[in-house]
């Protein structure tokens, strides 16, 4: 296979596992998530595998019925499974409680190599991103389709950059930074 045919076949198990999946309240299609992740990992150096992995990050913690680690062992690879695994916070059903899932991601974060940090980095940038973009355009109703308030958010946010600066630099991470920030700014937080 060559490396064009594995992003497509990625692309497309992307497309089938959260094809009916929207972004919390906004009713914006998941995929466009997926989409931007991989894009700025593609932006920030990053490789196929780690683009590969950015299109999946979500399954295992999301869609663990539909795609499971040993099917992305099978159809990309040991290293695009481990990304996946290390980005996932959480793949227990029931979930425990979003702090709880929260600070156990942080402490392991901190530990994972650089492919892992970069698709993480990756995805929370955008999701800084969007959190900023619709706080600007709707204001603190947006809050209200989390589980967990502002503040929490911001906590939360502001612990991935630090625990993504442990034994690790990357420009990536000081964009999520300087994003954090704003948010922070925005919330009323900082």
């Amino acid at each position: 296979m060559t490396s064009s045919a594995r992003m497509e076949q990625a692309l497309a198990t992307a497309c089938r596992i959260h094809a009916d999946q929207r972004r919390k309240g906004s009713g914006i299609p998941y995929l466009t998530h997926l989409l931007a992740v991989c894009a700025i990992v593609g932006e920030y150096g990053g490789d196929e595998d780690q683009m590969i992995a950015a299109l999946l990050h979500d399954t295992l913690e999301d869609r663990p019925e539909r795609f499971s680690r040993s099917d992305i062992v099978e159809l990309f690879g040991w290293r695009v499974a481990h990304i996946v695994v290390g980005c996932s916070d959480c793949t227990a059903k029931p979930k425990p409680p979003w702090e709880q899932r929260k600070r156990a991601y942080l402490a392991r974060l901190r530990h994972h190599d650089p492919g892992v940090k970069l698709v993480s980095a990756a995805d929370k940038l955008h999701n800084t991103r969007a959190l900023v973009r619709d706080l600007k355009s709707s204001g603190d109703v947006i809050w209200a389709r989390f589980n967990a308030t502002r503040e929490q958010q911001c906590w939360y946010l502001r612990g991935c950059v630090d625990a993504l600066r442990d034994d690790w630099r990357h420009s990536v991470v000081d964009d999520l930074d300087h994003d954090v920030s704003e948010l922070e700014t925005l919330c009323g937080v900082k």
